[in-house]
Order: structure tokens, then sequence, then C-alpha cells
């Protein structure tokens, strides 16, 4: 028999308001979507207001569209629920397997009973109202601005060199990947929009998706006006967008609790196995820039917690802001070109959709639906946050099992231990090799600049590219590995601070 104290997945809710739906008024204001979701949920276990009436625990993803003054407590008066504990999470693409995994070993110890996790964001409407001058409705502001609540200072030499927009460090880390493979420009970006377009044919499939549109190669990496290059390889179809009217929730229940509130069996689906951790912070700062040690032992965990290894997993769904972090997910995997399984069951962040912090609770959500629909089988979900720093893995079953947490401290110990982060200077004068790079186009798709991550005796450095020549030169040939020449030049930072770029020149 499965223990009483056996966390497991009774419910789940998904949204999405579509522009041609809604109109010019466009979607209701977060707590109102986190409201519908969390109902949505509790219809969805079968039981209704009686899942919410015994939540004990409530988080509500970080929103970026409004901060309420109080948003877990403004939700649990919508729900009319009292849960003894109710938390607003942080920032980043982990958060909401992160939540889950956390509520599930709060269950399995007995801390917890009921526990709901939901997200939402409106982030397409208010661009609506800001394009219209106008400003969006929302309630219960809080009593003074609070600080975006980033997890580490952004470093000097970042700043000066612009490192900063997600679409261009996880383009250095597909660059990076590509020239460890030793594989030829052209053909690479063609690899990549044939990893991407059954992502969209997943997408067309899905009602929820914000694009639904199906997209051959082709239409996925030709740079044209309406997709314009934006950091290469990438172009405007590559990349996650944030700008989506959706919201997700689910329940998850002890088993005892599932059984007094007679939740059928095969509506249930258990975690089985999850780990959480992270490489270094900042991008020049990671030993190996075309692979995440930290993907490959936080899945190696996952799935050794779960007894299972990744050819027992049937369903997947893999972070897919950027294609680098699919392609690092595929290496850590040990996915091999050509395995059929598909690599999202959602569409994928591009294509679905990636709501902010909140896109896993639309993956954890999907994928359950997928197991329902093929009882005994297996689905992985993954996270990433921030630039190829946080990751998370989960792995699910409507299969019971023994269930124990991760050894995470464990893990990271050994991480931190055999992959230290590589020192990051300011200032680098002379000779230097590039090891990744990207090159920034404007929007009107001209390149404007090369971000170079070079090797120096003394560590790492960023490097600046401006020629003309040279930025159309490196899109075409291997910058990996040639040398440079680096001069600081001083700057003023967008802090106000003084600081250095690194002008780069090729050799």
């Amino acid at each position: 028999m499965t223990d009483s104290r056996t966390p497991c997945l009774i419910g789940i809710g998904q949204r999405t308001w579509h522009t041609d739906e809604v109109g010019e008024e466009g979607a209701p204001e977060p707590l109102t979507m986190w409201e519908d979701v969390a109902r949505a949920a509790a219809r969805d276990s079968g039981v209704g207001a009686a899942a919410l009436e015994r939540l004990d625990s409530l988080d509500v993803v970080f929103c970026q569209t409004w901060q309420y003054d109080d948003p877990p407590a403004r939700l649990a008066a919508r729900l009319g629920a009292e849960p003894a504990r109710a938390r607003y999470s942080g920032i980043g693409g982990t958060t909401p397997q992160v939540l889950v995994q956390d509520a599930a070993a709060r269950i399995l110890t007995g801390e917890s009973d009921l526990a709901l996790v939901c997200g939402a964001e409106a982030l397409a409407t208010q661009r609506r109202y800001k394009r219209r001058g106008e400003r969006y409705p929302y309630s219960y502001q809080p009593a003074e601005r609070r600080p975006y609540p980033w997890e580490a200072p952004f470093h000097p030499a970042e700043l000066a060199h612009e490192v900063s927009q997600a679409w261009l460090t996880f383009a250095i880390f597909d660059n990076a990947r590509r020239a460890h493979r030793g594989r030829g420009l052209p053909e690479y970006r063609h690899d990549l929009g044939e990893m991407l377009a059954p992502m969209t044919e997943v997408a067309a499939k899905n009602p929820g998706a914000w694009f639904p549109i199906a997209r051959s190669v082709d239409e996925i990496i030709d740079a044209t006006p309406e997709n314009r290059m934006v950091g290469y390889p990438y172009t405007k179809y590559m990349i996650s967008i944030m700008d989506v009217d959706m919201a997700s929730a689910v329940i998850l229940a002890s088993e005892a609790t599932a059984d007094a509130l007679g939740i059928p069996a095969e509506h249930r689906v258990y975690p089985r196995g999850w780990c959480y951790a992270t490489d270094p912070t900042y991008v020049a700062e990671h030993d190996e820039l075309f692979a995440s040690p930290a993907m490959a032992a936080s899945a190696g965990e996952a799935l050794r917690r779960a007894g299972i290894t990744i050819d027992d997993v049937a369903h997947l769904d893999l972070y897919s802001c950027f294609a680098s972090s699919l392609n690092f997910a595929r290496d850590a995997l040990g996915l091999a070109d050509g395995d059929p399984r598909p690599l999202t069951v959602t569409g994928g962040l591009p294509y679905h959709g990636g709501a902010g912090s909140n896109y896993m609770t639309h993956s954890i959500a999907t994928m359950t639906e997928v197991l329902r629909d093929d009882p005994g089988s297996y689905g992985l979900v993954s996270g990433v946050g921030m630039h190829m720093t946080k990751h998370v893995y989960g792995v699910y079953s409507t299969e019971p099992g023994a269930l124990t947490p991760p050894d995470q401290a464990g893990v990271q110990h050994d991480l931190d231990a055999t992959h230290p982060p590589r020192p990051l200077l300011e200032s680098a004068e002379g000779e230097a090799t590039v090891a990744a790079y990207s090159v920034v186009h404007g929007r009107g798709g001209e390149p404007e600049a090369g971000v170079l991550v070079c090797d120096v005796d003394d560590g790492r450095a960023y490097g600046r590219l401006l020629d003309p020549n040279a930025l159309a030169s490196v899109e075409e040939h291997e910058l990996v590995g040639r040398p440079v020449r680096l001069s600081p030049q001083p700057t003023t930072l967008p802090t106000g601070d003084e600081g250095v770029v690194n002008l780069a020149t090729l050799i």
C-alpha cells in the first residue's frame, strides 16, 4: 500500500487569455487570474471548493506584471482559505518546480496536507495599456515601491559590456557548444531549427499556446523583417516570449488527504524524484561554456531518486527559453540526435509562451494531463533560472513509489569542488583567446556589436567587438579559439559608476 504521507498532484488549472478573444480590455489583473486557475484546479480535482477550504499551504509565484501589498493573503481571501503557511516566491525559471517539490517534501514529513502553487502574468495586456498611454487599474497597491528581487548583484564587467539580456547570454553558450562540437556555423543554425520546428507543432495543437502556429525550419532560422536576427545565432522566432496573458495552478495533497477527499486513484500524479543545483552566477565564470555540470548533476539525482534512467522516461518538457537550454539539457540527459521523444508537452517557451517565472507551473500541469492519459509512464520536467545559473529537474508518474528527498547539499558541494568559477576580470589588456561570443543585432536587423568571453592569463574577461567587417565575418567563420587583442577603455556604467570596457580587435 502507498504510504499515507506520499504527496500527489490532485488538481490542475490553466488558462490563456488570447488577445483576439479578450479585445482591447485585455486579461483581468493577476489576482483575478490566480483565483480563476486555483478554482479550475479545485474543479479538476473533482471535489471543488473543498480542495480550497482545507488548504494549509499557499505559494504564489513572483508576478512581474504587478506587485500587490500582500499577494498570498489577497488570494487566500478570494478563495475563502486560511492556510497556516502563505508565501510569495522569488524569481527564476526554476521557481514553480522548486515550490512544488518543497511542498511535496513538507507533505512527506507531515508539515502539510494540502498545498496550492499558482502563478500568472498579464504582461501582454499591460503592454497594450502602456502603448495607449493608460495605466491598468490594478488593486491593492503596496505602500512603497519594491526593488526587483535580483538574487545577485550586477557584475561591473557585465554592466560595462552590456552582458545582461538573456537572449545574448544564452546565445553565447550555444556558440560555445557549436565550437566545442566542431560544427559549421550554418549547419549548426540548421540543427537549431530542426530541434525547434517540432516544438511549434506541439504548440499548434495546444489551445493554451500563445503562438499556436506550426513553422518550418527555414521559417524559424531565416532572418526576415518579421523574424529579425536578435543575437547570433538566434532570430526572434527562436527566443522565449514573455509578454503573454496566462495563469496556471496545481494542488498537492498527501495520499491520506486525497483518500479523505475521494480523489480517484487514476486522477493522482506523484512526484517521484527531484533535484535543484546551480552553476556559477556570471557567464564568464562558467568553466565549461559549452555545457552545464549542474544540469547533469541535478538531472542524475532526480532520476536516481525516482529509481529510473532517462530511457524509462516517456514524456519530456525541457526548459526552452532559448535553444542552448534545450541543447545543454539534451547533453546532460544523454539524448542523442534523432531521439523520437518530443522535447516539450506544452510547445515550449518561444511558442507556448514563457509567463515570467511561472512557465513551469504550466509545464507541470500539462505533464499531469499527459501522464493521466498514459498511466504508468514517467514524465520529466526541467527548469533553468537566470543566465544558465539555476537548474531543477522533476520526475512524475501516475504510479506511486518510495520517495526520499534528494541530497541537494551534497550534490552542490561536489559541483562547487569540481567546477569552481573562473576568475572574472573587469579589465584585460593584450592578447586573449575567444572562448565564446555572440553578435548583437539592432531592431533593424543590422549587427551592432560583438560580445566576447575571452581566456586571459589570470582568468576570463569580456571583450566588445565593434568593427563592421569583423562582425560580418564572425557570423560566417568560427571565432571561438581565435586570438584577439583587448584594449581597456574607461566607460560609465548604467549605475553611474566608472567602469572599463575591453575593446577587441581580431588578430
